[in-house]
């Protein structure tokens, strides 16, 4: 399986990111803050920027975020505003939402090590879509680990989303609705993918 080894400041930095989305708990750097504002960006590089924004994000390789799009642009309603729900109702972003790790490549690693639990069943695949009405928990012998015990004291003022229930003292997340594109703490301009994907 493939593996992104990047650097996250250095990634961040590249593509306009604040750290804080990534998990990592570092405030932007100000050295050389114009470097990518001096070279004149076209149409098209643009349109791969906020592509490969969205793919550093929620850590997806190319050909998973491809197979997203196609889902996306086959439901009902706007493909970009349907790409940023699939993305963003994946169990390892469920996971870091809920507070349950500090970043989204450990949401990843902690998944498939199947410390988590999706309706009562033992759910190891972290592209996995939550549903509305969905109840994520943590294993009850995870509880107990010191890790989980001081990711959760770590994410203790963490804010959950509006679209997620969560319950602090039991480690669990209702999904009251799907999340739309005004619950994401980023911006994105999802119709320049439309754009770069429809050529």
């Amino acid at each position: 399986m493939a593996v992104n080894r990047e650097p996250i400041l250095k990634r961040c930095k590249s593509l306009g990111i604040s750290p804080a989305v990534m998990g990592v708990n570092k405030e932007e750097t100000k050295r050389n803050s114009n470097d990518n504002k001096r070279k004149k960006v076209s149409e098209y590089g643009m349109q791969l920027k906020e592509k490969q924004k969205l793919k550093f994000i929620y850590g997806v390789l190319e050909k998973q975020f491809r197979h997203l799009f196609e889902l996306a642009e086959k439901m009902e309603g706007q493909a970009g505003a349907n790409l940023i729900t699939l993305l963003e109702s994946r169990l390892d972003n469920v996971v870091y939402r809920m507070g349950l790790s500090m970043t989204r490549r450990e949401a990843r690693q902690l998944v498939v090590h199947g410390h988590y639990l999706v309706n009562g069943k033992r759910v190891d695949i972290p592209s996995y879509r939550v549903k509305e009405g969905d109840v994520i928990s943590l294993k009850e012998n995870s509880k107990k680990s010191e890790k989980f015990k001081q990711i959760i004291e770590a994410n203790a003022s963490k804010a959950a989303p509006t679209w997620l229930e969560v319950n602090k003292d039991n480690q669990t997340a209702k999904v009251l609705r799907m999340p739309v594109k005004d619950d994401l703490d980023y911006d994105i301009e999802e119709h320049l993918i439309v754009e770069l994907y429809s050529k």
